[in-house]
């Protein structure tokens, strides 16, 4: 049988990978990155510059989700990147070998189960599922049905002092022309019991403090889940008096991180009441916001507070009548360049250069308030790095502690 491999973009290093060894013996280009819980095998290898994960399954299965990570991906949504399948794999001995399905490694992003063991605490929880929240919405509005909702099948990256959440496995997912309300439903059991069972896990491990009601987490995720879907998607009827409460709507959807594309108005006969429905809504409008202005590609939250500091720059250099643009391009070279350049190459691999930023604005709060007087944020950079960065752990490339 002859090896294939169907890849969007063949990396021809992929060929020098064992294949004719079942992949739970692998260890030649194995590298010590965390892996959340699964059925399958999975091991997470280095080609070069390009990290993959390394799922080994049937071989339908690894097709099917192969395309449906594509479609996920094509459209937008948090999901990882998938690479290619390999077919074909027989041992030594001619006996057939599992196909394997690979995605690039999402850089900067942790497994449930490691966040606790690097140092999350119960405080953190509303934070997680909040990001998970988000992440559910998100494929729901897409018509996504996910099957299989939890912890387990997502990966966490840090996002301005909270999580943005990325789907990890597809297997059991589809894309629905129609997503139904039964379907919504059905997610959101399946999230509230698997993550139910999760936290007893994390208890039972010492990894999360016994204190903590999983019961009251669930009911957490279902509540949250509830608010931001109305928020999204639920009809809000008004007087024409009162025509202002659409921009309402909107500035409520942008503060929430999502763009609306489409409002579906509809008046009555007299036209004194206002009906209104948003149709289409798009998550990441501060990060479409902060790309366009400084060509940085961030999380969501983090594009939220580095405009913040583009603001505050403005007001503090007086530079409200200036182009917004060239006023965001100075803030970039006078202020987050030189601020992300202090952090030491030997940690480089804590946390992402945005992230690092918000944790150092937030570090210069404290030493402002204790100081009586603003700090300068270079300042305040070199004793973050000196006093707090040191002690983080390396999220890039972090001992596989699963």
């Amino acid at each position: 049988m002859a090896l294939r491999i169907v890849a969007n973009r063949p990396d021809p290093a992929l060929l020098a990978l064992p294949w004719s060894t079942p992949l739970e013996e692998w260890t030649e280009h194995v590298v010590p990155l965390p892996r959340g819980l699964s059925r399958h095998v999975v091991r997470i290898v280095r080609l070069g510059d390009t990290t993959y994960a390394v799922k080994e399954t049937v071989e339908e299965i690894a097709f099917r989700e192969y395309r449906l990570l594509r479609d996920l991906h094509r459209i937008g949504l948090p999901a990882v990147v998938p690479k290619g399948v390999v077919t074909g794999r027989v041992d030594a001995d001619g006996e057939e070998l599992g196909a394997c399905l690979l995605t690039e490694h999402l850089r900067f992003s942790l497994p449930y189960r490691s966040l606790f063991a690097h140092g999350l605490s119960a405080d953190n929880l509303p934070s997680l599922v909040d990001a998970m929240v988000v992440l559910l919405v998100r494929l729901h509005l897409a018509d996504f049905y996910w099957g299989d909702v939890s912890l387990s099948n997502v990966l966490f990256r840090r996002d301005a002092g909270g999580f943005a959440a990325y789907l990890v496995d597809a297997e059991t997912g589809e894309l629905k022309p129609n997503l139904s309300r039964q379907l919504r439903e059905h997610d959101l059991t399946v999230a509230t019991e698997n993550v139910f069972a999760e936290l007893l896990d994390l208890q039972a491990s010492d990894s999360l403090d016994h204190e903590v009601q999983a019961h009251d987490i669930v009911e957490l995720l279902r509540d949250r889940y509830d608010s931001l879907w109305a928020e999204l998607t639920a009809v809000e009827e008004f007087t024409t008096a009162e025509m202002w409460r659409i921009e309402q709507r909107v500035e409520r959807l942008n503060d929430l991180g999502f763009d609306v594309d489409e409002l579906d108005i509809v008046t009555d006969w007299d036209g004194d009441e206002v009906r209104i429905q948003p149709k289409v809504v798009e998550a990441g409008h501060h990060s479409r916001e902060l790309q366009a202005l400084t060509g940085l590609h961030v999380e969501d939250a983090q594009a939220r507070r580095l405009l913040n500091d583009i603001a505050a720059f403005t007001a503090a250099n007086d530079l409200g009548r200036e182009d917004r643009s060239l006023v965001a391009n100075r803030w970039l070279t006078q202020v987050y360049e030189p601020v992300v350049a202090l952090i030491p190459p030997q940690a480089r691999g804590k946390l992402e250069p945005a992230e690092f930023f918000h944790e150092v604005l937030v570090h210069r709060w404290y030493l402002s308030e204790r100081a009586g007087l603003e700090v300068d944020i270079r300042v305040t950079a070199r004793d973050y790095v000196d006093t707090v960065l040191v002690e983080k752990p390396e999220e890039a490339v972090t001992a596989d502690d699963e």
